[in-house]
């Protein structure tokens, strides 16, 4: 067994802000959190993810279930529950947390370390925060079997208004992963031709986002007049448009923007096409500042939406995002990912990050999207990746 819970050190330094975890914890009520996603695990890491799982969790007849353990006011009572193999990651790299229990194969495994630890620190019969959509039902199962007398309640609202204002290393990794598929973007723009297909056009910009320290995640394409953004064989034909929307990783943070292409040189209605799009990107940019609630941003963009000659099949949507594609702040409801817009009337704040996107399903000329992503500052917004928002010349 692998179980390093006794290296401890003088105090835990915690990569993370524990006053604002511990207030938000008091204010849920919960005593101790047991986080199990990929993305809270890693960011109360500071960062760290276990190579190993990173493409599929599943191993033998169970899977892989990181834990993190914290008690609220009592940092030096954190612990860790990992992989086996993750003993190495830890003595090359020591983990921040006092407890470390690398010792699991599976997901009853870990959670029986985890009921472990709590016994230890006081707290099997506390008010235990989990992750609903991240806890398998027999790790549930055997901690509520095991911890007599404990309540279990749901911290994922918690997580998440943790991670909603980014640290200048977190807006430092979404400047680059937005810069380099910008750039992957626009190299695979240019080197399509008439005749590349969908299927070589998305392998083409997943090497590209490779080569450039990204982990490919996705690439929605369309081409012509098409609104059907699936790979296939459909072939670029000189004079059409192509809308590419690629989400890439760059260490553990996502990047997601959309941006155009034409084969040949872009005619007036579609000059003018792509225009409107900007016009509602740029009235939302201009109500988006910290402060400003995000509602401002959403009703002068519907407005000039409104306003558009291309209003009956255009839609604006704006998202908050960071380790995962739609994370706090909250804006809209249900538009289209399944959440309530809980954020719309608050004020923004410096540090939040947002994704502004504009789509055109255009009858006849096709799918017209501009998607920017925005880190919201005291004076108004940075931009990461600005470049390439008008027509970019595939075959150049």
């Amino acid at each position: 067994m692998n179980d390093n819970a006794g290296q401890t050190r003088q105090a835990a330094v915690t990569p993370f802000d524990t006053a604002k975890l511990d207030r938000l914890m008091e204010e849920a009520g919960i005593d101790v959190i047991v986080a199990t996603s990929k993305h809270n695990t890693q960011y109360l890491m500071g960062g760290y993810k276990f190579i190993f799982f990173a493409a599929m969790d599943a191993i033998g007849h169970s899977r892989y279930l990181p834990m993190v353990i914290y008690e609220k006011g009592a940092p030096d009572h954190s612990a860790y529950v990992g992989n086996r193999m993750e003993g190495a990651e830890h003595q090359n790299n020591p983990f921040w947390t006092p407890a470390v229990h690398t010792a699991t194969w599976g997901t009853q495994d870990a959670a029986g370390l985890a009921v472990e630890h709590l016994k230890k620190i006081g707290k099997a019969g506390g008010c235990i925060g989990i992750e609903p959509a991240f806890l398998p039902s027999d790790a549930r199962d055997l901690l509520a079997s095991r911890l007599d007398g404990a309540r279990f309640v749901d911290a994922t609202h918690v997580l998440e208004r943790l991670r909603a204002v980014k640290t200048p290393d977190e807006l430092a990794k979404l400047r680059r992963a937005s810069e380099l598929i910008t750039d992957s973007m626009l190299a695979t723009i240019a080197a399509a031709r008439a005749g590349s297909t969908k299927m070589e056009i998305i392998e083409q910009l997943r090497r590209e986002e490779t080569n450039r320290g990204l982990h490919f995640e996705y690439c929605l394409l369309t081409l012509g007049s098409s609104h059907n953004r699936a790979g296939s064989p459909q072939a670029w034909v000189e004079g059409e448009i192509l809308s590419i929307d690629s989400g890439g990783n760059y260490h553990g943070y996502i990047g997601d923007l959309c941006r155009m292409g034409v084969l040949g040189e872009p005619d007036a209605e579609l000059e003018d096409l792509l225009a409107e799009v900007e016009c509602i990107q740029q009235a939302a940019f201009a109500k988006v500042r910290a402060g400003a609630a995000g509602r401002e941003m959403i009703v002068a963009a519907e407005a000039e939406l409104k306003a558009s000659p291309s209003a009956a099949f255009t839609d604006f949507f704006c998202h908050g995002m960071g380790l995962i594609a739609h994370e706090a702040p909250f804006l809209m409801t249900n538009h289209p990912v399944t959440y309530d817009g809980i954020d719309a009337d608050k004020p923004l704040e410096a540090g939040n990050v947002i994704s502004v996107e504009t789509t055109m399903l255009h009858p006849k000329r096709g799918f017209i999207k501009l998607e920017d992503t925005l880190a919201i500052t005291d004076g108004g917004y940075e931009m990461f990746g600005d470049r390439g928002r008008g027509w970019n010349r595939g075959g150049a």
